[in-house]
């Protein structure tokens, strides 16, 4: 990536003590228009690196880069950063209009552009019937979307977004996610985009960082991170599910064989010896007799657990190990599933994820 590309964004070696936290020898790349989302659970530090690259905490070491320019020493409000927060942090006081032109009163704009701007920004963001309003009179959701406009207005050169879907309900979140999506294909604006939600890192990242304690783990498109975890703690929160530890065995026609405790499972791989594998729930197929297809593995087990999870239904089958599917509610009618019943299940070779151990 070209850091001195114009909004181009490149920490390196950057240290933030916090006392009960803190950021050590942190790096990060985001090409300029990129949208970029951190994933990571609660606690990793993703609004702190938010914050620290904003500038709203003293920074004890390394750089800030943005458009190849260290922004170290840069005070916040000169650093050409949006940011919004998860609770919108509107001001009370203001009018929806009024807050989304806060920035642009503050650099003393005259008010003919100022206005032209909000209407523009409100109407991008269907916000256009709510200028008027008191912000305590808004939805969550037409909160948010003021938020963001009274961040776009400024035409930042990088906007930073924290965990701006956690306080919505379900429907308006999936709305506002396909609202940042439109919006970014429309702006372009370099965006950094933090959550804990993984399918909402997939639906809205060119590519996703998961962080955890601190530190990057693991960085990819999402198809990457969701097929091929470099870890197993990426594994368990991307929702694998299915993670086991075994050895490696003897190829046999391009295959290698993991054996586990009680199983051995046919995998493909060219690594060898100690590993971890991942199996995705959805690569498993369930049936009552064994598949005649492609799939190298077909296991005959006991189901111990049925159990809701939304639209889907999450099977767990011991053979012994236990393996976790996802089957609709449609196929557990069918095939007539209960606890304690024998079911078989089959799975690809190339299914299975073999990573270092």
């Amino acid at each position: 990536m070209n850091i001195l590309a114009q909004n181009a964004l490149v920490v390196q070696e950057l240290a933030v003590n916090l006392g009960d936290f803190y950021l050590q020898d942190f790096n990060l790349a985001v090409a300029e228009g990129e949208y970029y989302v951190i994933l990571g659970p609660t606690g990793a530090g993703k609004t702190v690196l938010l914050e620290s690259i904003a500038g709203l905490h003293p920074v004890e070491g390394g750089r800030i880069l943005l458009a190849g320019a260290n922004l170290v020493a840069v005070p916040p409000e000169q650093r050409g950063i949006g940011f919004v927060y998860q609770d919108y942090m509107l001001f009370p006081h203001l009018s929806v209009a009024q807050n989304i032109a806060f920035g642009l009163t503050l650099r003393g704009e005259p008010k003919s552009v100022i206005a032209e701007r909000v209407a523009e920004l409100a109407q991008l963001l269907g916000i256009a019937a709510l200028l008027h309003r008191a912000p305590r009179t808004l939805s969550g959701g037409e909160q948010q979307r003021a938020a963001l406009a009274r961040a776009l207005i400024v035409k930042p050169r990088l906007l930073l977004l924290d965990e701006p879907l956690s306080a919505l309900d379900p429907e308006t979140s999936l709305s506002l996610q396909r609202e940042l999506a439109r919006l970014h294909r429309e702006l372009g604006t370099t965006t950094i985009h933090v959550t804990h939600d993984f399918e909402e890192a997939v639906a809205l990242g060119d590519r996703i960082a998961v962080l955890n304690e601190g530190r990057l783990v693991q960085v990819g498109a999402p198809e990457e991170i969701f097929r091929r975890p470099a870890t197993e703690f990426v594994a368990r929160f991307v929702g694998a599910r299915n993670i086991f530890t075994g050895e490696l065995q003897h190829l046999d026609n391009g295959y290698s064989h993991l054996q586990l405790p009680a199983l051995e499972i046919a995998v493909l791989t060219e690594l060898t010896g100690r590993v971890h594998a991942s199996l995705r729930p959805e690569d498993i197929v369930l049936s009552e007799e064994p598949l005649h297809s492609s799939a190298r593995n077909c296991f005959r087990g006991r189901i111990v657990e049925i159990a809701e999870r939304g639209m889907h239904i999450a099977v767990t089958v011991s053979l012994p190990p236990e393996f976790t599917c996802v089957i609709t509610r449609r196929s557990l009618e069918e095939l007539g599933l209960h606890v304690g019943r024998e079911i078989y299940l089959s799975f690809k070779a190339s299914a299975v994820h073999i990573f270092g151990g």
